[in-house]
């Protein structure tokens, strides 16, 4: 028996409308737990779990009993109606509001984690058919199967995403307290910890962006949204997506590009901090260079010598490029 159906037995009962047979199965359970009051005030969260569980098993069991024994009551009095009938409505009232999440505790949706270790990049398809691209030093948790009303998946670093549409089941993309939610799309969602900000641009289709339950906006392509979690602040603004996905192939293509431009996807492609002694080397431009499968050292090396530039690896890890620039 359905839990609606469970729902409307309640119901009825409060209502007078119930059969015999149906009055005595609920009123025997009631006798059975008539200090269920009491003993749910007592009991922790995981004893609340199998209490309720149970009552609801109970009922079930009770209703799908294939001949029901009729237990001959004696007429009820008002302050015993009254009494029951109120018993009847906190059951049902709990059953109602708790029955979802107990569910999800008694039943926990199982994850899988993919972790994408440095200078490396993975393709998945999830099981809607969706795309995810995981950017090096990243890491996505995400269920074999969606098997509830919305698909729901928890990134910790940079993923391109190209979801399948389905507009009974939102998409929805865990980053810390940042929440985006989309129908069917394609989005890049970059988090930035040492920064303190996540990014999430738009190539396709309409997203939108909340922290926690409060929307920070909705993008269309070539918008994206940088939200400061330290502040919590957020910055809206238009963008090339395409220099923004960059990352994702595996060609770097340098085509009338600033130093700038180039450097960027660089950052996004290795996962590094580059900096600028000058920031008159910004403005420089360069064309024609197109690299494959190339390690970082030889890629600066070629658009360093473009631009006149030279870089050296600090202690840290991340890149200092100096040189004359242009103006």
């Amino acid at each position: 028996m359905s839990r609606n159906q469970i729902e409307a037995l309640l119901d009825r009962y409060i209502k007078g409308e119930t059969s015999t047979e149906e009055n005595a199965l609920v009123e025997r359970w009631l006798e059975e737990n008539g200090n269920f009051n009491t003993e749910w005030e007592g009991l922790d969260q995981s004893g609340k779990d199998r209490w309720l569980s149970g009552v609801f098993g109970d009922i079930k069991n009770s209703i799908h009993a294939s001949e029901a024994k009729v237990i001959q009551l004696p007429q009820r009095k008002h302050f015993l109606w009254r009494s029951v009938a109120a018993a009847v409505l906190i059951i049902f009232s709990i059953l109602y509001i708790e029955w979802p999440a107990l569910q999800n505790r008694l039943h926990p949706v199982q994850f899988t984690a993919l972790q994408v270790p440095a200078n490396q990049r993975k393709e998945i398809t999830l099981a809607d058919g969706s795309q995810v691209w995981v950017n090096a030093g990243s890491e996505i948790k995400y269920p074999k199967v969606f098997n509830s009303k919305v698909r729901e998946v928890y990134l910790s670093g940079e993923a391109y995403f190209d979801i399948a549409h389905d507009a009974h089941k939102p998409f929805i993309i865990h980053t810390g307290n940042v929440v985006t939610t989309v129908l069917g799309t394609a989005f890049n969602i970059r988090e930035d910890k040492s920064k303190n900000t996540i990014e999430i641009t738009v190539t396709r289709g309409k997203v939108s962006v909340a922290n926690g339950e409060k929307l920070l906006g909705v993008l269309t392509p070539n918008q994206q949204i940088s939200f400061n979690t330290l502040k919590e602040e957020a910055i809206k603004g238009a963008v090339d997506a395409n220099l923004v996905i960059a990352w994702r192939q595996s060609e770097l293509h340098f085509d009338d590009v600033s130093f700038a431009d180039a450097v960027s996807q660089l950052r996004q492609r290795f996962n590094v901090k580059i900096n600028f002694a000058n920031e008159k080397l910004k403005n420089c431009r360069f064309t024609g260079t197109s690299l494959n499968g190339e390690k970082l050292d030889n890629i600066l090396k070629v658009i360093c010598a473009f631009n006149n530039a030279t870089y050296q690896t600090k202690s840290d890890g991340s890149i200092l490029i100096d040189g004359a620039g242009c103006k």
